[in-house]
């Protein structure tokens, strides 16, 4: 065997046994980044198939689809305690465990299963946004910077020693969506080298300052009802925070009404909150309880996402009418 040989199976993740755990897309860029990095991945854990979109389709998790490509074993227990799944996870014999988005919360039983440890990697930066939805949280607060944290999980939820940590700047008009995608494609950049230190045993983790912690708690379908007694601008952050899902919507002559693109005019004007002060191919411009929100693009309950030139087309709007 020559040396290049010998060095390419010295390499650590060539040789430790990884189990990756996680669910949507941010889950699948991760994998995916881990898989291309080399890295021996011998399993991976999703949350069930699901029903999405109009119809209703049962669907399988984008996670799931990226292991499948490359014919790696896949779990999807219903429950984390579950003794099948708990005994399939020891034969897999994982040196550590790498969660992405999971969407439950990791059991001792398996926190204290891999000798290296389970590592979770979280878009904030530690211990600011802690919980279910850091990304939309921060977006929706209008946060200028945001980041990945890669931490050694322990019983609470995302309180763990840091392993590293990366920082971004929000763009003012990206999404949740596009943010996602962005600090993904962040944590591909970093999480190879920290996993790799931590298999070779030079590791340094840096306990969270949890006075300062603060927390992003998960977001139901009903939380992106807009409220339009908030001001222009904090409703604006919220359409961008909430797209693409829950996304934030109105109702409009018994009709939910999703906005998705909108700016925030900050002038004075006399209207209700929630009343069309002027409708135009421009946009559409809605009082708001703190400057005028101008919508410039929606979908109609049963319809697609349209700019409101489009829509007014179809659907005779007037000043004077209100939303919600």
């Amino acid at each position: 065997m020559g040396q290049k040989e010998t060095n390419e199976e010295a390499k650590p993740e060539k040789s430790a046994r990884l189990v990756f755990m996680g669910t949507p897309a941010f889950a699948a860029i991760v994998l995916e980044g881990l898989l291309l990095a080399g890295w021996n991945v011998v399993g991976v854990v999703c949350r069930p198939d699901m029903p999405k979109g109009r119809g209703r389709k049962v669907l399988p998790p984008a996670a799931k689809v990226t292991a499948e490509a490359r014919q790696i074993p896949v779990w999807q227990p219903a429950r984390m305690k579950d003794p099948h799944f708990l005994e399939a996870l020891r034969g897999l014999g994982p040196d550590l465990i790498v969660v992405a988005a999971y969407g439950k919360i990791l059991p001792q039983e398996i926190l204290s299963l891999p000798p290296q440890g389970c590592y979770n990697v979280h878009g904030s930066l530690l211990p600011a946004y802690r919980g279910a939805a850091p990304i939309r949280r921060a977006v929706m607060n209008n946060e200028q910077v945001t980041g990945i944290t890669i931490f050694r999980m322990d019983e609470g939820m995302d309180t763990g020693d840091i392993l590293a940590a990366e920082s971004l700047a929000i763009d003012p008009e990206e999404t949740a969506g596009e943010l996602t995608e962005r600090l993904a494609r962040l944590a591909v950049s970093i999480l190879p080298a920290a996993l790799r230190d931590v298999i070779q045993g030079r590791a340094r983790l840096v306990p969270q300052d949890h006075s300062r912690a603060t927390y992003a708690p998960v977001l139901r379908k009903n939380d992106g009802e807009i409220l339009w007694a908030l001001s222009a601008e904090e409703i604006r952050n919220r359409i961008r925070g909430l797209d693409p899902w829950p996304g934030a919507y109105t109702f409009w002559k018994g009709k939910r009404l999703r906005l998705w693109k909108a700016l925030a005019e900050p002038v004075e004007f006399s209207g209700l909150p929630g009343e069309l002060l002027s409708v135009s191919g421009e946009g559409l411009r809605v009082a708001t309880g703190k400057g005028v929100l101008r919508v410039t693009s929606l979908q109609v309950e049963g319809g697609r996402r349209m700019t409101v030139e489009e829509f007014l087309r179809g659907h005779e709007m007037q000043a004077g009418e209100r939303f919600g």
